[in-house]
């Protein structure tokens, strides 16, 4: 490795390869396949940039961002290496020069975002300027089930089998799941050379902290870093910009960035960060994998990240130079049960949402973790062998308590509901409080009714956190968020198993103020099933998601949960023609069953009077269809004709009998009038 070594020195300054390295570049360089999984900061990118330059042709690297795709090329071509890329935020000339540097045969490495795949001569293109290999770069966008996915990363393996040409993935996040889709839809399921350098950032102090005026406590972190570069990470596009002007207002060098500003102040923001010392970003995710400053001293999430992987690789920016930098990340209720409402109104698959449901437990588990965060996380990825010392719980271990009798009192009040209900209702159950949904079901009368008065409904729901946290209940996506029991939750229901919590969490929710929802918690899956099916239905019909139904339609849908089109009818926002439109839809979504069908005729007499009088005359035909005797020959009415007679409601047997005609009332007129005259 002569050549790498001397390439490595005099093109990228550095003097030795750092840990693992050296084996990747073998291996990318002699033309297998690898997949390469190494932490943030673990220089990932000279991995293929420097074998790039010692075989023959173009590489080609796949890239999610511009820039992560700009920063690369401007690092590159100041190292007088000819590198370009073909973006949507290239100038008309750099576009020029990178296609008169292909045509010349002058590029070593071309950089491409993979929705440029989806044209049509895109193979052709590539076969055309000479690639000989395909570098993947943050790989795990591949993967349906993780935090990052591209749709259009799943052309890479049609392209690389059309080239014929060693394919090369890397990234810095994947877990066990995810590793095996890049497998699959990468290479077509034939192992490649895997290396995995491990995840642990030894020089990141990892900290989270519940919320409790979250604007202070991220300002006082920042106060304490004054002067250092930073990101503060945020689930909101307003978040970022109100949070930034506030970091300002204290005397911070802050600006906000997301994924709504103009394409030009997004490259303002990123340039500025990529060159001003002690600047903060305040940004969305948007502000993501591009960011390759090396000196970030510490990066702040202001509300809870999505998962485990998308925390990791967050995080992953600060110190990225290997010097001490450190973290926070805030928490809350409101911050899970939005997490929950975006997985329940997102229109994957159950199995899909299922999964999401498990990783957000996951998250929790880090997030309420009873010992040293660096060994929960990093055991999240497969890893047991960890040293710490650089973490929240081992600078101050957590007030800790046997929580195994709580924890049972939770799971058996979910067992004898038949798993069939949320936290919301499980908590009234178990602190006595007696509601319409409690006592029609004939909860009260359960075992486990009242047993859990000795903590309040707040301090119960930071018990089912911590269940949830340690995987052992999941909201089940096909019933509304019902809580599920996992195999993990048998021992304990049993005794035989402990279960440890954390008092101060339960004692910090006893402190928190209650927040007033748009719906309980118990209605709020259940919501955001509705929200998803309005979604769709949106979607396919072009129109905003209002047009549909209003967010207040929806609302009360979920608090009243209609049983039939009658009942859905009294909705509020539910005219005929919407009923009409959607009623048996969202109906099903409610009652988790097709409708039974409906005919046009008593479905427009839904959330009427003259609909429950259609019912009655319709089991009063079915006794006389055969006649008194029951012998006779079979004659009914029309559901037209029932619907006249239930609107008009004729009272006299001659005005009756014009509506039936002479056959229909003698066989049913009589036993029709009393009916008629019954309901008034």
């Amino acid at each position: 490795m002569q050549a790498a070594a001397t390439l490595l020195r005099d093109v990228f300054g550095f003097d030795a390869f750092r840990p693992g390295q050296e084996e990747i570049v073998t291996a990318v360089t002699a033309g297998e396949p690898v997949l390469a999984i190494m932490p943030t900061g673990g220089g990932k990118s000279l991995c293929f940039q420097l074998p790039a330059l010692m075989r023959d042709g173009v590489t080609v690297v796949i890239s999610p961002l511009i820039a992560l795709m700009r920063d690369q090329v401007r690092a590159l071509q100041e190292a007088g290496v000819n590198a370009g890329a073909l973006t949507s935020g290239n100038t008309a000339e750099e576009t020029d020069a990178v296609w008169a540097a292909l045509e010349a045969g002058e590029l070593k490495l071309l950089y491409i975002a993979p929705e440029r795949l989806a044209s049509s001569g895109a193979v052709a293109m590539l076969r055309r300027i000479g690639t000989s290999l395909i570098a993947v770069d943050e790989a795990h966008c591949v993967s349906q089930w993780g935090h990052d996915f591209r749709p259009d990363y799943l052309r890479i393996g049609a392209v690389r089998r059309a080239l014929g040409v060693p394919l090369a993935a890397f990234t810095a996040t994947a877990d066990a799941e995810t590793q095996a889709e890049i497998v699959q839809k990468l290479f077509d399921g034939t192992p490649p050379r895997s290396f995995l350098r491990g995840f642990d950032r030894p020089n990141i102090h990892l900290a989270f902290a519940t919320k409790d005026n979250p604007r202070r406590q991220i300002l006082g972190f920042a106060a304490a870093r004054r002067g250092q570069s930073g990101i503060v990470y945020c689930g909101t596009r307003a978040k970022t910009e109100t949070l930034a002007q506030a970091l300002r207002e204290d005397g911070h060098n802050a600006c906000h960035y997301h994924g709504g500003m103009e394409a030009e102040d997004r490259r303002i923001v990123e340039t500025r960060f990529s060159r001003e010392d002690g600047l903060i970003v305040v940004a969305t995710i948007a502000f993501g994998m591009g960011v390759d400053k090396p000196d970030i001293r510490w990066v702040a999430h202001a509300d809870l990240p999505k998962s485990i992987e998308a925390y990791y690789q967050e995080i992953g920016r600060a110190g990225r130079d290997g010097a001490p930098a450190e973290t926070l990340t805030l928490y809350g209720p409101d911050d899970i049960r939005l997490r929950r409402s975006q997985i329940d109104e997102g229109l994957a698959p159950p199995e899909r949402r299922a999964a999401d449901h498990a990783r957000l437990n996951a998250l929790l588990g880090l997030a309420e973790a009873l010992e040293c965060r660096r060994r929960t996380l990093l055991g999240y990825f497969g890893e047991t062998e960890v040293t710490c010392g650089l973490c929240d719980l081992c600078d101050a271990p957590a007030d800790t308590f046997d929580g195994t009798t709580a924890v049972r009192m939770a799971l058996s009040a979910a067992l004898r509901t038949d798993e069939s209900f949320g936290a919301g209702h499980l908590i009234d159950i178990l602190t006595g409080t007696v509601t319409d949904k409690v006592r029609a079901r004939g909860h009260d009368g359960l075992p486990t009714f009242g047993v859990g008065r000795d903590w309040d409904r707040r301090q119960w729901q930071a018990i089912f956190r911590q269940m949830m946290g340690r995987d052992l209940v999941r909201p089940d996506p096909e019933r509304h968020g019902a809580l599920r029991m996992t195999d993990a939750a048998l021992p304990v229901l049993r005794g035989e198993a402990p279960v440890t919590l954390r008092r101060d969490s339960i004692a910090a929710a006893a402190r928190r103020p209650v927040v007033r929802a748009m719906v309980s918690d118990e209605d709020a899956p259940l919501l955001s099933a509705l929200k998803a099916k309005r979604r769709a239905l949106a979607e396919a019909a072009r129109v905003p998601a209002y047009v549909i139904f209003p967010d207040r339609t929806l609302v009360e849908m979920a608090e009243k949960r209609p049983q039939s089109l009658d009942e859905m009818a009294r909705i509020g926002g539910v005219g005929a023609k919407k009923l009409e439109s959607y009623g048996t839809t969202f109906l099903a979504v409610i009652t988790g069953e097709a409708a039974v069908p409906t005919h046009p005729a008593r479905r427009k007499l839904a959330g009427r009077d003259a609909g429950n009088l259609y019912d009655r005359l319709l089991a009063v035909q079915a006794d006389l269809t055969r006649g008194e005797s029951g012998s006779d020959k079979p004659l009914s009415c029309s559901a037209s004709l029932l619907a006249k007679v239930a609107e008009l409601r004729p009272v006299d047997e001659d005005a009756l009998e014009r509506l039936l005609g002479d056959r229909r009332a003698e066989r049913f007129g009589a036993a029709f009038l009393d009916v008629l005259r019954a309901a008034g």
